[in-house]
């Protein structure tokens, strides 16, 4: 693989137990979207880390080639593509998504 877009994406996903492609970042979300999964992923204490897209042509292209998902945000954890806004918040909503952060080992706040 030789292209670097999709390079640096495959590192981030490594690197970041939980990685959110976004537009904006945590502090300064530039869509009502991304906001809301940022908002889930506080609320639940979810140490993440975030890229924005908006910043970068090739990432905002390159990392719908490479989840072969059409929208953005796009969250991983540890690794594997999850989801976007609204698969993150029916996720959340059911307890799916604490569920799998604690099968893969990731660090939250229980959900009331």
């Amino acid at each position: 693989m030789s292209d670097p877009t999709a390079e640096r994406i495959q590192s981030e996903i490594t690197e970041n137990p939980v990685m959110l492609y976004m537009k904006g970042n945590a502090m300064f979300p530039q869509c009502g979207f991304s906001a809301r999964v940022v908002q889930i992923l506080t609320h639940m204490g979810v140490p993440f880390k975030t890229a924005n897209v908006l910043e970068d042509a090739a990432l905002r292209d390159g990392i719908k080639t490479f989840s072969n998902w059409p929208t953005i945000p796009q969250l991983y954890v540890k690794g594997e593509f999850v989801g976007g806004c609204d698969i993150i918040t029916e996720m959340f909503q059911s307890g799916e998504l604490a569920s799998m952060l604690d099968e893969k080992g990731i660090a939250h706040e229980a959900s009331a």
